[in-house]
């Protein structure tokens, strides 16, 4: 096995261990880390022998910080848009293998989970959180959306906190992580190579990860469910941002925030995100993967993926030059064409 991999898969005892292993670019996924895990994991599926697939991620900031956007947006500027969508292709693909994957599908994420990270984390049975576990789907804020299966997984959370994940981008802990689903199991930090220990002994999963469960304390988001509730079910972004306003108005500070928050992200994410999530409540999974491949093959055209990695990323001046720069601007039948059939460029799910 070769130590300087961006990935490394191997079988121990009864388990398939994945180590996302690029503990400097945040475990950030390329392709080749999407084509190593996809080609284990097949491999695995068949094989008697393993009972449990195991995935941590290298060093201690970061279980998988999301794809490695800024590679995908060079390859977009140069003119390379059909190499960047084999990523999201084979990506949304390994999505779904994981999502249908019949084995215990164990996450042990102590530290970042985004984008990507949550693409190969969440549609899994087991999703374990450590002390700096930290969540959060941000894509509206860089001129993207939530993808990697937010459609499907977004509008099955309680109440509106989906809705709420995906226009705001909020950054949640482990204690609301595990009261909404986002996680199964809390456990301390210290205890996970101990967990990973028993798990390839043989132990069996529910039991090695009861025997390590904690109380993570209370869930910070828990006072503000209601008037997430509230604002988040309006009938469109303006009508959340009216609604925030109204609270804020009474005094509320968290609205206050959330509202000026949305207010900073790409007019046309929050209006993809917002549409995104209200049709995925109808989808099944493979039809929200090939939902999310039809919005990221018009994207890949667009201006705001671009101008929102530079704002953040590249220049890092946080100034965004949205267009359209605001929600009023919106044209909803510029919108529509975001979701509309690809034909023969189609995802296909195996």
């Amino acid at each position: 096995m070769d130590e300087n991999a961006d990935i490394l898969c191997e079988r121990k005892g009864p388990a398939g261990l994945i180590t996302l292993h690029r503990p400097r670019a945040l475990n950030a996924l390329n392709l080749g880390m999407v084509r190593e895990m996809t080609q284990a994991l097949k491999a695995w599926e068949s094989d008697p022998t393993v009972t449990r697939v195991v995935v941590t991620g290298a060093g201690e900031k970061a279980f998988c910080a999301g794809g490695d956007i800024r590679h995908l947006t060079e390859l977009g500027r140069a003119g390379h848009e059909e190499e960047a969508l084999t990523f999201w292709r084979e990506e949304y693909r390994l999505n779904a293998l994981i999502k249908r994957y019949a084995k215990p599908y164990v996450s042990l994420i102590d530290g970042i989970v985004m984008g990507g990270g949550v693409g190969i984390s969440l549609h899994g049975g087991y999703r374990v959180a450590g002390d700096r576990y930290l969540f959060a789907m941000p894509e509206v804020g860089i001129g993207f959306f939530p993808d990697v299966g937010a459609t499907y997984a977004l509008p099955r959370l309680p109440g509106e906190t989906g809705m709420f994940i995906a226009l705001a981008g909020e950054r949640l802990r482990r204690a609301d992580a595990l009261a909404l689903g986002l996680a199964t199991h809390a456990i301390d930090s210290g205890q996970i190579d101990a967990v990973k220990e028993a798990l390839i002994d043989g132990a069996p999963v529910d039991e090695a990860l009861a025997a390590a469960t904690v109380d993570p304390g209370p869930a910070p988001l828990k006072p503000h469910r209601d008037l997430i509730d509230r604002c988040f079910s309006a009938e469109s972004v303006l009508a959340v941002l009216r609604r925030l306003n109204v609270a804020a108005e009474e005094g509320s500070d968290f609205a206050a925030g959330l509202a000026a928050s949305i207010r900073t992200k790409s007019p046309t994410s929050l209006s993809i995100a917002f549409e995104q999530v209200r049709r995925g409540r109808s989808l099944d999974f493979a039809d929200a993967m090939k939902t999310e491949f039809r919005i990221v093959s018009r994207v890949v055209d667009g201006h705001d993926f671009y101008e929102g990695v530079r704002a953040t990323l590249i220049d890092k001046d946080g100034k965004p030059q949205w267009r359209p720069a605001s929600l009023d601007a919106i044209d909803k039948t510029a919108i529509e064409q975001y979701f509309g059939g690809l034909g023969a460029d189609e995802l296909e799910i195996d």
